[in-house]
C-alpha cells in the first residue's frame, strides 16, 4: 500500500546529520507533552498539529513539517542542535493538560542559535474555547517571530474553529493519530471515529475529509472493493468541499484521490495545485505532485517537487524513498539504493523501500548483494520471487529458485503487492503474451500497483509490442492537463504607504520614542506600538523593516541601548549596577541586554562605560 513513511534525514552514514540551510523566519513546532493520562496522548499531538497547520498559512513563514517535528517526540535533545538539524532559527515548545473540562497549555518559544527563550506564556481555558486558543497561540507566535527576524503580514486568524462540537473533535483527533501511523491497518481502524466525529457533526468538513482519504486509499490499493470505496470516498470529499471550499487539505484529499483511484491526472493537478495556492507549504501536496508528474514520465518536474517537499520536511524518509525512485527511474540504480538505504535506516519496514532496494540490486546486477540483503531482511514477503527473477532477466543460475517456491510466496503473501513481482515473473519466463494481458487487466483496473509502469524499467521486454503501445495509449495519449505552476510566487510586496505617509509615520515614530520613551516598557509589542502609531502592526511591520532597516527588536533595543549610555555616564546613577540601569532602560534580559550592546557597538557595556568614565 502506497503509504507515506516519514522519519529522519540522514546522510550515507546513519548516525550522521545533516546541516541544513537556515532562513531566518523560520520554526519547527515540537510535540506538545502530554501532562497528565496516557490516554489522552492524542489530545497533545492534535493541538501541535493544529498550530502547526496554522503558521503554515503565514505565506512567507517557513514551517517544519509535522512528520520532521514529531521525530523528536520524547527525544531530550537541545534546541541549537535541533534548530541546526531542521535549519531554523526558532523553535516552540509546550505541554499540555486535560482536567476535567479545562485544558492547562504552556509554551515557550526558543532562539536556535543561543538557547534563549523569546516568550514563555501559561493558558487556562475551558476545553470549548481550545480553537480560539490555538489561534491565539499561533498569533503571539507569528508576533513573535516577525519582531524578532524580519517582517511578514499576519492575518487576522489563523484557525478557525472547524465545529462546534468538542467531542466530534476528539473523535477526529484519535482517528487522525491512527491514519498519521500510515499503513493499511491502522488507517481502517481510524474510519469508525470519523464516522463517530461526522455523527456528532455532519457538516464537519475535516472529518469528511479525513475518512474519505482513508476510504480512497484502501480502495485504490485493493483493501476494500474499489468501485464502492471509491464512490463513498468521493462522496465524503464533495460533503466536506460543499461546507469548506477553501480547504487546503479538501483540495489535496480530492487530488490524492483523484490520481491513485482514477488516474485521473486534469483533476488531481488542478486541485493539488489548488490545494497549494491555499496553503503553498505543504510538503504533502509537493509529494503528491512528485507522484503525478513521474506517472506522466516527467522526472524532472517530479524531482522539482521533491526537493521543494525536503526543504519543508527535512527529516522524511518517504521523502527520500519518492528521490530514490525518481532516481531508478533514470535508471541510475546505484544512487537509488543509496537513497533507499538512507529511507531504511530510519525505518527498517518501510516496504516500498525494501521492494524498491531489492529491484534496484536485481536490475544493477548486484547478486551477492541482494543474497546478503534477503538473508538479513527477514520482514520481506518474497525473498525468493526476486531471486528468481534475477536468474530470469540475466539468465544465470546464481539462485536456482524453483517455480513453486515463488508460486507459495505468491499465494501466501500475508500482504497487498506493491510492485507486480507476478507480472515481472512471466515477463522474464518469456510469458509476454500472458503478461501483457496481465497489464492490460491491471491499467484498466487503475491498480496502484502499476500507476508508474511508464517509466518501470521491468517492462521493457514488452515495449516492443503493439498491444504494450495500445495499453499505454490508453492512459496517455489523450491528456488534458492544467498548466503547471512549479512554485506559486509570493505577491510582490508593494510599499503599503504613499512617500508622504512614510515621512508621516516615521516622525510620529521618532517622537514616541524620544518624548513618551515607549522603549521603557519591557513588555512592548509590535501591536502595543502599532496601536500608538495608529497603524495596523502589518503595515507597522514593513515600516520598520522596509524604511528603517531593523525589525521591531532591534528598532527599540537601539533606543534602549542609548538610554542606558546616558544613565551610565550620569554621575547621578555611579552606585547603580550596570544590570539595573540596563533594566531601568527597558530591557528585561541580560543575554538580550549584552547580546544588543556588543552588536551595537562592537564592546561589552563595561568596557564602553570604561572608556568613557574619568
Amino acid at each position: 500500500m502506497y503509504f507515506r513513511f516519514h522519519f529522519f534525514d540522514l546522510t550515507n552514514n546513519p548516525g550522521q546529520r545533516v546541516q541544513t540551510s537556515f532562513n531566518p523566519k523560520s520554526i519547527a513546532v515540537l510535540p506538545f507533552l502530554n501532562i497528565g493520562r496516557e490516554e489522552n496522548e492524542y489530545f497533545s499531538d492534535g493541538i501541535t498539529e493544529e498550530i502547526i497547520n496554522a503558521l503554515t498559512k503565514v505565506r512567507d513563514l517557513k514551517v517544519t513539517a509535522r512528520t520532521s517535528s514529531f521525530y523528536y517526540k520524547q527525544r531530550n535533545m537541545d534546541a541549537r542542535l535541533i534548530g541546526n538539524e531542521l535549519g531554523v532559527e526558532t523553535l516552540l515548545e509546550g505541554s499540555a493538560r486535560i482536567v476535567n473540562d479545562r485544558v492547562r497549555i504552556t509554551a515557550q518559544l526558543i532562539r536556535t542559535d543561543t538557547g534563549f527563550h523569546i516568550w514563555s506564556e501559561n493558558f487556562d481555558r475551558h476545553l470549548s474555547d481550545i480553537f480560539e486558543l490555538q489561534d491565539e497561540i499561533s498569533l503571539l507566535i507569528a508576533d513573535k517571530i516577525r519582531e524578532n527576524f524580519g517582517h511578514f503580514d499576519v492575518q487576522e486568524h489563523l484557525i478557525e474553529a472547524p465545529t462546534k462540537n468538542i467531542e466530534a473533535y476528539k473523535h477526529l483527533l484519535k482517528g487522525r493519530e491512527l491514519r498519521m501511523r500510515w499503513n493499511a491497518h491502522d488507517v481502517r481502524d481510524a474510519i469508525p471515529y470519523f464516522e463517530q466525529s461526522i455523527t456528532l457533526d455532519p457538516s464537519y468538513a475535516d472529518a469528511h475529509f479525513e475518512k474519505g482519504w482513508c476510504l480512497g486509499m484502501l480502495a485504490s490499493w485493493g483493501y476494500v472493493k474499489k468501485d464502492e470505496g471509491l464512490l463513498e470516498a468521493n462522496r465524503h470529499i464533495d460533503t466536506g468541499l460543499q461546507s469548506n471550499p477553501n480547504s487546503a487539505m479538501g483540495h489535496y484529499v480530492k487530488g490524492t484521490i483523484s490520481f491513485w483511484g482514477y488516474w485521473n491526472y486534469k483533476d488531481a493537478f488542478e486541485h493539488l495545485q489548488l490545494s497549494l495556492e491555499i496553503n503553498p507549504n505543504s510538503s504533502e501536496v509537493r509529494d503528491a505532485m512528485a507522484d503525478g508528474f513521474s506517472a506522466l514520465g516527467m522526472i524532472d518536474e517530479a524531482l522539482a517537487n521533491n526537493e521543494m517537499a525536503l526543504r519543508i520536511n527535512p527529516l522524511s524518509a518517504n521523502l527520500y524513498f519518492t528521490q530514490g525512485n525518481m532516481i531508478y527511474f533514470k535508471r541510475n540504480y546505484k544512487d537509488a539504493i543509496v537513497l533507499f538505504d538512507k529511507a531504511l535506516s530510519l525505518n527498517p519496514h518501510l516496504p516500498l523501500a525494501l521492494e524498491m532496494k531489492a529491484a534496484s540490486l536485481i536490475l544493477d546486477r548486484q547478486p551477492d548483494v541482494l543474497a546478503a540483503f534477503v538473508e538479513n531482511t527477514p520482514q520481506l514477503e518474497r525473498p525468493n520471487t526476486y531471486r528468481a527473477i534475477y536468474d530470469l532477466m540475466h539468465q544465470e543460475n546464481v539462485f536456482n529458485i524453483p517455480k513453486k517456491e515463488v508460486e507459495k510466496e505468491f499465494q501466501e503473501a500475508s500482504a497487498v503487492s506493491l510492485r507486480a513481482w507476478d507480472l515481472y515473473y512471466e515477463v522474464y519466463n518469456g510469458n509476454h503474451e500472458i503478461a501483457l494481458d496481465m497489464l492490460d487487466n491491471r491499467i484498466k483496473e487503475r491498480s496502484g500497483q502499476l500507476f508508474n509502469f511508464k517509466n518501470d524499467p521491468f517492462l521493457e521486454p514488452l515495449r516492443a509490442y503493439r498491444q504494450y503501445k495500445d495499453i499505454e495509449d490508453s492512459v496517455f495519449q489523450i491528456l488534458d492537463l492544467p498548466e503547471f505552476i512549479l512554485e506559486p510566487k509570493s505577491p510582490v510586496a508593494s510599499s503599503p504607504f504613499d512617500s508622504g505617509q512614510i515621512e508621516h509615520y516615521s516622525e510620529v515614530l521618532e517622537l514616541l520614542m524620544h518624548q513618551e520613551k515607549l522603549f521603557i516598557d519591557p513588555e512592548l509589542n509590535l501591536k502595543q506600538l502599532a496601536a500608538n502609531v495608529g497603524l495596523h502592526p502589518n503595515k507597522l511591520s514593513w515600516l520598520l523593516n522596509n524604511h528603517f532597516g531593523k525589525n521591531f527588536n532591534d528598532f527599540i533595543n537601539q533606543f534602549r541601548i542609548k538610554e542606558f549610555q546616558q544613565m551610565a555616564i550620569d554621575p547621578a546613577n555611579k552606585n547603580l549596577t550596570l544590570l539595573g540601569l540596563a533594566y531601568d532602560s527597558g530591557f528585561n534580559s541580560k543575554t538580550v541586554f549584552n547580546t544588543f550592546f556588543k552588536k551595537e557597538t562592537g564592546m561589552t557595556p563595561k568596557q564602553w562605560v570604561k572608556q568613557r568614565m574619568p
